[in-house]
């Protein structure tokens, strides 16, 4: 018996023995914790053990004689499963106990046979011992883990990134050089992910970072921002507190407490660019999504999303910048807000179909360069841009704004290594008492998941950021209506489940929609650790 293979098939009936002794001739079975198996009083009460199989009248002695079988809760015996020696050791010693236990203790068996079970039992005492060390060992660890874990209904997920990046080329506005340097950053976010009930979610986030606003400043363009950029100082908020739970089986509720946006609560058809301004995703925030989604980013709002057949998708959301404030011409329906509407059709899993209408309105809150920043897409703009679009005074580039926003995105899982997206953005808007704008935006993206090793994802960009394609407006309104090209590239290489590097090149042509201006290189190097 010293000789005994380490690990052995179940058809020797020990590995459901290792915890389960069953009931058999009126006896109690020994208690357990574990219900996975299940007594059975006969052997074809076991589906996948047939009368040919060489062990089936060792298993039918056993069940009906001794009762010392058990079987999964499908009515399966599964024998071709491996054991280990101390499951073998496990399962004859409670084997053993339950035959001498139905004998009587010994009086009625052979001596010479009682001699050789007591034999097998001192055989697998050395197992036995360590095994009920390896038991005492993990019931200590567990009872560890429960006094000092972090919580029975909140799950902590993280992810922090390295960023060294540089920018060459023009500076945006000229055929001069920029002047930026070759920089070393972070961005950090700590989630806070909540369920009572099993089925919603309450998400608390803290974030920390200071990219600030990429290279904009030193670029004189919002062309090319990095999609997790816009922290300061490694200040610590609360960025996101968001509460999703089921209001039916097809109907999803997002609350959005703070740091709303439309990407949260709705299908944008980007998978694996879309990251909802984390660093696991796109380097850019155009990359990551259709930029009308941008529209009312940072407010507070509700946003639904109801999915009546595998076929159809249907999103609605309402999101208010300054909801929180009680001042005239702000709150949550007399200031800034931002309302979508969307339809996504999914013919196959593998093709999908978007289309969204977004209506904004724009007044003061939380504007950055005219036009009505946050609520309508137009504050995509840099400063330059509007400066060359028009002799516009500063008075009439702050002026309210309504807009209304239309997008069609695609989804196209060619294999399940290639993957096409492609989407078209544009934004009606009226400067109201002042004229009309329209601005545009498309892309094609390409992705390869698992590229050359599993994990690993590449990514190619190509499309126009949003540009200003039509002005009018009172006076000089000439400017420049060349397309501001977007092209990126990255290539995520999965060092482990937790750490990644992403290198990266994005090249933007004609920036600030102006060829005689010199085109910009942005490189970097993501390094992401996700815990």
């Amino acid at each position: 018996m010293t000789q005994f293979n380490t690990f052995l098939t179940s058809s020797s009936f020990i590995a459901v023995l290792l915890a389960f002794p069953m009931r058999s001739h009126g006896t109690t079975p020994i208690p357990t914790d574990n219900p996975q198996l299940a007594q059975v009083t006969s052997v074809s009460q076991l589906s996948d053990v047939q009368p040919t199989d060489w062990a089936f009248q060792a298993l039918q002695s056993l069940v009906e004689r001794y009762g010392c079988i058990a079987g999964y809760p499908d009515g399966t015996y599964r024998g071709n499963n491996f054991l280990t020696r101390y499951e073998f050791a496990a399962g004859l010693n409670a084997c053993l106990d339950q035959i001498v236990a139905l004998i009587g203790g010994g009086e009625a068996i052979a001596p010479e046979d009682l001699a050789r079970i007591r034999r097998l039992q001192e055989e697998f005492s050395a197992e036995l011992s360590a095994l009920r060390g390896r038991v005492d060992g993990l019931e200590a660890r567990v009872a560890e883990l429960e006094a000092n874990q972090f919580s029975v209904t909140t799950k902590l997920q993280g992810e922090v990134a390295f960023v060294l990046s540089d920018a060459w080329g023009g500076n945006g506005i000229s055929d001069e050089d920029n002047d930026a340097q070759t920089v070393f950053t972070n961005r950090g976010r700590l989630n806070f992910v909540t369920s009572f009930t099993g089925r919603d979610r309450l998400f608390t986030r803290l974030q920390f970072g200071n990219l600030e606003n990429s290279f904009a400043d030193e670029l004189n363009t919002n062309e090319g921002r990095y999609a997790f950029d816009g922290d300061r100082d490694d200040n610590l908020t609360i960025n996101r507190l968001h509460y999703v739970f089921p209001a039916t089986d097809d109907l999803q509720v997002t609350v959005m407490a703070n740091a709303g946006g439309h990407q949260f609560y709705n299908n944008t058809l980007n998978p694996g660019l879309e990251a909802g301004g984390g660093v696991t995703g796109a380097l850019t925030r155009f990359a990551e999504r259709n930029p009308i989604y941008r529209s009312g980013l940072g407010g507070n709002g509700l946003g639904l999303r109801y999915r009546p057949s595998d076929f159809l998708e249907i999103s609605a959301g309402y999101i208010a910048r300054g909801a929180n404030l009680p001042d005239e011409g702000a709150g949550l329906f007399n200031g800034n807000y931002s309302a979508l509407g969307q339809v996504v059709l999914q013919p196959t899993d593998r093709l999908s179909f978007g289309l969204t209408y977004i209506h904004a309105y724009d007044v003061s809150q939380g504007r950055r360069f005219g036009f009505g920043g946050t609520g309508t897409n137009l504050g995509g703009l840099s400063p330059s841009a509007l400066d060359a679009a028009s002799a516009l005074s500063e008075s009439q580039l702050t002026t309210p704004v309504v807009s209304n926003s239309y997008g069609i995105q695609a989804s196209w899982e060619v294999t399940p290594k290639f993957r096409v997206g492609a989407w078209g953005g544009f934004t009606d808007a009226t400067l109201i008492g002042l004229g009309d704008a329209e601005l545009w935006n498309y892309a094609l993206t390409l992705t390869f998941p698992d590229l050359l090793l599993p994990g690993n994802f590449g990514a190619i960009i190509v499309g126009a950021e949003p540009y200003l394609g039509g002005l009018d407006v009172p006076g000089n309104t000439d400017f420049e209506n060349d397309v501001p090209w977007h092209l990126e590239g990255s290539y995520k290489v999965q060092i482990s489940d937790n750490l990644a590097i992403t290198p990266g090149i994005i090249w933007l042509l004609n920036p600030n929609q102006d060829d005689e201006n010199d085109s910009i290189v942005i490189g970097t190097i993501r390094t992401t650790f996700t815990f």
